[in-house]
């Protein structure tokens, strides 16, 4: 039997799910994965960013109970301080709580305007300025990132909290058909490589579920 539950929403349009996911898989923890239907009132208020907070992904442990992408990262560190989550190096590891901090909690416009859909895919399509800037913030880190650890990961040879938390962007930036730099180009296709990404997209394809309102048309 699993030692703990994460209890997630829709794999196909929910990027919190995801991350929560990835974190796990990242700490090494033995989880097993229950599905809240998209249907749910609450799941859904939280897909269409209706909700005053968000309490999927929630990682349940005996009697523990941790929502919040990056109260469930510091959780797992705290937890599996082998598991190398955060980078060794001081330096690396203050940038990759303040780039996953404002991960978690910025870049509304692309939120907004690009949600997450693993099925669809928008050639052509029209970004406005909000989101435009996002990207552009996005990219920034990335390069800085790669630039001073060298990749091919945020902060060098492995995966990190960091790359749990952006990961969910880089689908975003696939959908939409986003035009990114050489340098980023090639972080957003270590990230598609990631085994464990690419197990959840295969079954983020295999989901029944769609909802109409994250069904967004390219002329939008």
């Amino acid at each position: 039997m699993a030692e703990a539950k994460l209890l997630i929403s829709s794999r196909n349009y929910s990027s919190w799910s995801l991350r929560g996911w990835l974190l796990c898989r990242l700490a090494g923890l033995d989880f097993e994965v229950s599905v809240v239907s998209p249907e749910d009132p609450v799941a859904k208020a939280e897909l269409l960013m209706r909700a005053s907070s968000f309490l999927l992904p929630c990682l349940v442990q005996g009697d523990i109970s941790v929502w919040d992408t990056l109260a469930i990262a510091e959780h797992l560190n705290e937890q599996f301080p082998k598991a190398g989550m955060l980078p060794k190096d001081k330096a690396a590891r203050a940038r990759c709580r303040a780039i996953s901090g404002e991960m978690h909690s910025g870049f509304g416009a692309l939120r907004a305007s690009l949600p997450m859909n693993l099925r669809a895919h928008r050639p052509g399509f029209l970004l406005w300025s909000g989101p435009k800037a996002d990207i552009e913030r996005i990219q920034t880190i990335w390069r800085e990132c790669l630039e001073t650890w060298q990749g091919p990961w945020l902060f060098g040879a492995r995966p990190s909290i960091a790359d749990a938390m952006y990961a969910p962007v880089v689908t975003r930036f696939l959908t939409y058909d986003v035009k990114l730099d050489p340098l980023s180009a090639g972080y957003a296709e270590t990230i598609m490589k990631w085994p464990d990404m690419a197990e959840w997209v295969a079954e983020a394809k295999r989901e029944p579920e769609q909802i109409t309102e994250l069904e967004v048309d390219a002329e939008f």
